[in-house]
Parts: structure tokens; sequence; C-alpha cells
């Protein structure tokens, strides 16, 4: 039964996303009542993903160390800097470019192995992209943030460092460790029950963390707009971004489908949390409008790539 829901759930994510979303703009009052609960949530979601990772995850760097590093340099130097100076270009307001930056910036969402799975890319690979990336992420987006934040806005650099240990790295240290001492057999016996409940609590995440931009978006204006078009052309970029470079580098289809969707997705969820937690409420919109197309735009890569698969299979029998 919990397997059938947890499926439902990851074949209409699409939808329940931007629904999240939308319903936690209605809910503004109750959602900042559960203010207190995102962290938890998050942290959960975060141990029920790492249920499936093992240390040997991280072994397969001496083997694609360069592409792990491209991969990351990519996340966090690349997409970063291209969303500073388009934002720059294009909005004269220094909150929504700390929102753009923190919105690529973030570590690659954990939900790309699932895209990479279902596209026949590397997993191994994946996993450990996403496992390094996690773990680097209390170091990585507090230095960028301080980077683009500068003087105009004070932050507290040690209490984001403190929060993304809680919600990541230890979750991911005690998920790891519960897959290694039980031998991998966790992710049959807890995992597969967890999984629903992890996508609701992303679901949880989205709609209290939403209720922080209510005021944005009940105030219906042509900024709003232009905010909403803009993440959509980001978020785009990214994934496209990523193909030209995966299909210039490397010949290996599994190796440029992985890449696709590690530079694609971001685990926004985090992202809202800091910007929620640490910034004006300004600044938390362009993250949280990131959620309305992530998932939508995977489809549709996805096909992209199958196609490219196919087209590459048909000449392997030519």
């Amino acid at each position: 039964m919990l397997q059938k829901f947890n499926f439902f759930i990851q074949k209409w994510m699409a939808v329940l996303t931007p629904l999240s979303l939308v319903l936690g703009v209605f809910l503004e009052d109750v959602g900042g009542c559960l203010l207190f609960l995102v962290p938890w949530l998050f942290a959960f979601m975060t141990f029920s993903s790492s249920l499936s990772m093992k240390l040997s995850d991280i072994k397969v760097f001496t083997k694609y160390h360069k592409t792990i590093l491209f991969s990351i340099a990519f996340l966090h130097i690349l997409m970063p800097i291209w969303a500073y100076f388009l934002s720059i270009i294009v909005f004269d307001d220094h909150l929504l470019t700390i929102g753009y930056v923190l919105s690529v910036a973030v570590p690659t969402g954990v939900t790309s192995v699932i895209w990479v799975n279902m596209c026949k890319g590397h997993i191994p690979l994946s996993l450990s992209i996403v496992l390094i990336d996690t773990l680097l992420s209390p170091i990585i987006m507090p230095y960028l943030l301080h980077i683009i934040v500068g003087e105009s806005i004070a932050i507290d650099t040690t209490s984001i460092i403190i929060d993304l240990v809680w919600m990541i790295v230890l979750p991911s240290i005690v998920g790891i460790a519960l897959n290694e001492l039980s031998k991998g057999s966790i992710q049959n016996t807890l995992g597969k029950y967890l999984a629903p409940f992890s996508k609701l609590s992303l679901f949880g995440v989205i709609m209290i963390n939403s209720s922080a931009v209510a005021p944005f978006l009940k105030d219906i204006n042509w900024e709003l707009f232009g905010v909403i078009f803009f993440v959509l052309i980001l978020s785009i970029s990214g994934y496209t971004f990523a193909m030209l470079l995966g299909r210039f580098i490397w010949k290996d289809t599994s190796i440029l489908t992985t890449f696709v969707f590690i530079g694609g997705m971001r685990n926004i969820a985090v992202g809202v949390i800091v910007a929620t937690t640490y910034f004006p409420a300004k600044v938390a919109m362009p993250v949280v409008f990131g959620m309305l197309f992530q998932q939508v735009l995977a489809s549709l890569f996805s096909k992209v790539i199958q196609k490219k698969q196919l087209k590459n299979d048909d000449q392997l029998e030519i």
C-alpha cells in the first residue's frame, strides 16, 4: 500500500510541488505557526534519502575525480556567477540578486538520482556527487553567501553552518552508517516505508516556507511576473548548459545523462530554509519559485536525453 502511494506521489511530483506552494500561500497564518517543524522535516528527508548511500559511493571519486570536481565547480561557481550577473542586469534589487544566487548555490537535489536512474545514467557517479556535494554544503554555501551579500546585509555565518550540519550532514552520516551496518538491507526494510513520508515532508516544507512569500504573491504586479519568468530562464539554463557542456566533454552517454540532472536539479528546500531564516522575505521569492519548474523541466529534458540514447543505439546497430 505504501509503495503504491509512493509511486503515485513520485508520478505527480510536478503537479503536487507547485500545489503545495499555492496551498502555503492561502494558509499563510497556519504556515507561520509551523515554521519550527521545518528543520526537523528536512533532517528527516535527508536521513531517508541517505539510507540508499554507501561509503563506497565516495570511492567512485578515485575513478571519476575530474568529473565530480567539474560538477561541483559547475554547481557552485559557474551557475552562481551566471545567476549573479544576469540578475544585476535584469533587476536593480540586491535582495533579489541574493535570492537568485542562493537558488543555484544550494547542493544538487537528491531527487536527481531518481531521474538519472530512469534515464539510464551512471547511478554510482550520481550518488557520489550528491553525497560529496551535500557534505561540502556547510562550507560552500556560507562562503558564497558571504561574498554575494557583502556588507549590505549582516548574516550569521556560524548559525548557517550549524543549521546545515544539523539538517544535512548529521542525518546523512546516520543514514550511511545504518546502511553500512545493515549491509544495504535497511533500504528495503526501512527505506521503502519512509520514502512516501519523505516526499510528504518535502511538500510540508514547501507549504510552510511559501507562507513567508505570501505577501508578495498577493500583490500581483509586473515585478512578480518578471521574477517568476527569470526563475524559469535560470532553471532552463542550468539543464541546457549542463547538456551542452556534457556533450562537449564526455562521449559516454551515461555520464552526460548524470551531469544534466546533477546540474539542473537543486535541493531547493534547504535554500528556502536559509532564505527565510537569515534574510528578508523578498530573498526567498526566487528560491521558492524554483520549485515550480524543477520537476517539470527534469521531465522535459529526460525526453531529450532518451531520444539521444535511441539515436545512439540506432547508430551502433548500423
